[in-house]
């Protein structure tokens, strides 16, 4: 065993993580962001007072809609990065096709992956822990489809970024969407959150989304002004980031998208 090897190779991946932004994130942020949302989570459990079988259906509902924006997001940005490791993004583009039909083309896709995990999300929840989750009823669609939408303004947001700065910034597409959800209420109410989170969690759509399902589960309840401010903000981001993500490709087609791969 010679040391020497071992000791260069030490310092070549040393070199990596220093100069690469996503490793050196990568180092921290996936602990911080468990910390805060289980830390947060443990929290409510410690204050709430409901019966712990509807904190189970509760805390695996929003298990289950958090895939729909994970799914949403995930078809956007990695099947984009997906394009960059084959080096076939500039073979697409060459094509025909147009960036408008690849968007679409990738949110067909997302549905229909995300309708069939969270088919078997739902069916498996209910198989191993008798929590059904179709209890939210027909409110599920709206959620889902607010849901979906947060998916595709964080996924445009993503891919726009590494459209425009490039693979060393890939870590996006997997941890974009987790920058939200500290703020997203996903396993617990706004209420839980400091002064300051809580008025970031007013312009993340996601959070309305997640109180309204509590709301139906806790008191069979549908508060409305929760889901119309949900669509609002989903539809300015939507907008916004599609006009992001437009402007990222365009910019990257000047300076040649061959650069990216």
């Amino acid at each position: 065993m010679n040391w020497k090897r071992i000791k260069a190779l030490l310092w070549r991946h040393n070199y990596d993580i220093k100069h690469n932004l996503g490793r050196l994130l990568d180092t921290f942020y996936w602990p911080a962001v468990d910390i805060v949302l289980w830390g947060l989570t443990s929290s409510y459990f410690q204050k709430t007072s409901m019966e712990v079988s509807n904190l189970v259906l509760i805390l695996l509902s929003a298990l289950v809609f958090w895939q729909i924006i994970w799914r949403g997001q995930y078809e956007i940005s990695v099947n984009l990065l997906e394009e960059l490791w084959s080096h076939n993004l500039v073979n697409l583009f060459t094509t025909p096709l147009t960036i408008f039909e690849w968007i679409m083309a990738m949110i067909i896709l997302g549905l229909i992956r995300m309708l069939v995990t969270v088919g078997f999300a739902i069916g498996l929840v209910y198989l191993m822990y008798g929590a059904n989750i179709l209890e939210i009823g027909l409110m599920l669609v709206p959620f889902a489809c607010l849901l979906l939408m947060s998916g595709w303004y964080i996924g445009l947001v993503a891919a726009g970024i590494i459209l425009r700065f490039g693979m060393r910034l890939e870590i996006i597409a997997w941890s974009g969407v987790y920058l939200l959800a500290p703020f997203s209420a996903i396993y617990y109410p706004v209420s839980v959150l400091p002064g300051w989170a809580q008025k970031i969690a007013a312009w993340i759509p996601a959070s309305y989304i997640f109180e309204g399902m509590r709301a139906v589960l806790s008191n069979n309840t549908i508060d409305k002004a929760l889901f119309i401010k949900s669509a609002g903000l989903s539809l300015i981001y939507l907008l916004l980031s599609l006009g992001f993500f437009l402007f990222c490709f365009n910019q990257s087609r000047k300076s040649g998208l061959a650069r990216l791969e």
